[in-house]
């Protein structure tokens, strides 16, 4: 709800301040502020990140591949937008506005920067053959 309500007033240009309040660790309130001011284009540090949800296409662990490849980038300053994407069938060109991403396939993935496919890698590699294509961005 406050994503909701905080990011309808910041695209209609209404506020300069936002507070957004969490059950929880505090820490996590502001992460979620920043994420709000990226998805409204206010905010150009760090990672956007985009995900798919799987489906019956999706051959390799994409959750599992998601969150380790999430938590490592969770300090980049570098305004990067990352796709993490469970099938070649859809993957690439669902993301194809993403900086760098991967599109799972069997027991694989393709690395992709800006649409066009860099190399295949074993799903065991995957993670960190995408960091080290986004640390040479």
């Amino acid at each position: 709800k406050s994503a909701v309500g905080i990011g309808a007033l910041l695209l209609t240009g209404i506020g300069d301040t936002i507070r957004v309040s969490l059950t929880g660790d505090p820490v996590l309130e502001i992460k979620a502020a920043k994420e709000i001011l990226k998805a409204c284009g206010l905010y150009r540090k760090g990672v956007v990140f985009v995900s798919c949800p799987t489906c019956g296409r999706t051959q390799i662990n994409l959750i599992d591949i998601a969150q380790k490849v999430e938590k490592a980038l969770e300090n980049i300053e570098k305004p990067i937008k990352v796709a993490v994407m469970g099938c070649v069938v859809n993957g690439p060109g669902e993301a194809k506005e993403a900086d760098i991403g991967i599109a799972g396939g069997k027991e694989s993935a393709v690395i992709f920067k800006k649409g066009e496919i860099l190399r295949k890698v074993p799903e065991s590699e995957v993670v960190e053959a995408l960091l080290e294509e986004i640390k040479k961005l």
